[in-house]
């Protein structure tokens, strides 16, 4: 039987890119994206869904014959933290909306991402565990860390087949950056060859777990179609990429751009970041589905810098 796939969320940092991924192995038309605002053209079957309306979603789910479900749709770090009301709504209501489909056995399978902000001050920050202290202090950090408990709730008590990852920071050249305390990782590479200049609302020295969008999007299909035995964490897998901090990513732009520079402003956002861990141990997702990045800083700058150069000459 084919697989029909809904990504609720398509239009942002990670739907724009997996929507493509998946539509090269399932087809195009097995593959229904789905926002909040209809995207600038639609390159297959596309719904307006707001995450939060449930009866809209399950009437999505039905029209379409849908059995897997990628749940995107999220108020990020930064952007939460403005509205903390809006993002414990938004966050949590579209995860049971989506709990919910599977436990009613209108889908098969979940996807729902969590997140490196599950995490807080008083965590190890150095190749942080898969278990470990876990006291979030921004609202983004606090409804993943909710929403990891709830997934396994219903996979204990209802046999929900839901799968997660805890992304770390996400860099691409796809789509803009999406309010998240790591998007300067991608915005510097932008800056580099538009003005070979960049200030960063982190200090210098901020070390951040990282990943590069192609290692993202392999991490989450191979997830998500790995045989259910494989998956034994029902709450979210750690997934480590790179580690790095500005001055390192600026210093590797440096050598294809000699004369970029970097300066240094911090905001609010600074607060964030210093909660957040340095480095992550993902031991577990390599030793139960097979994880394993390819992508390290070096050839993720050159990649990036080759991609944002020729969408701008």
């Amino acid at each position: 039987m084919t697989e029909k796939i809904l990504i609720i969320g398509a239009n942002g940092q990670i739907g724009t890119e997996l929507s493509a991924e998946l539509r090269k192995i399932f087809g195009t038309n097995n593959v229904v994206t789905s926002d909040i605002k209809a995207p600038a053209q639609a390159e297959g079957p596309y719904e307006l869904l707001d995450v939060m309306d449930k009866e809209n979603m399950y009437a999505i789910i039905k029209k379409h014959g849908i059995t897997q479900v990628y749940l995107l749709a999220a108020l990020l770090s930064a952007t939460a933290e403005k509205n903390p009301k809006l993002g414990w709504d938004l966050n949590m209501q579209g995860l049971f909306n989506g709990l919910d489909a599977a436990k009613e056995g209108l889908i098969k399978k979940l996807y729902w991402p969590s997140s490196i902000a599950v995490f807080g001050p008083t965590t190890p920050r150095v190749n942080t565990p898969q278990y470990t202290v876990m006291e979030p202090n921004t609202i983004y950090g606090i409804s993943k860390q909710a929403g990891e408990r709830f997934c396994e709730y219903y996979h204990q008590k209802y046999g929900v087949d839901v799968r997660s990852l805890r992304y770390p920071g996400l860099i691409g050249y796809k789509s803009a950056p999406g309010g998240g305390t790591t998007d300067y990782a991608v915005h510097i590479y932008h800056e580099a060859l538009k003005n070979k200049t960049y200030e960063c609302f982190l200090k210098a020295g901020t070390v951040l777990p990282m990943m590069y969008m192609p290692d993202a999007l392999h991490a989450t299909i191979e997830l998500m179609e790995a045989p259910a035995e494989k998956v034994k964490i029902r709450s979210s897998y750690n997934v480590a990429g790179v580690s790095f901090d500005p001055e390192e990513i600026a210093a590797s732009i440096r050598k294809h751009i000699p004369e970029f520079t970097i300066s240094y402003k911090p905001d609010f956002r600074q607060a964030i970041a210093d909660s957040w861990p340095a480095s992550i141990d993902d031991t577990e997702a390599r030793n139960h589905w097979g994880w394993k990045p390819k992508y390290d800083l070096e050839n993720m700058t050159k990649d990036m810098l080759h991609h944002l150069g020729a969408q701008t000459s």
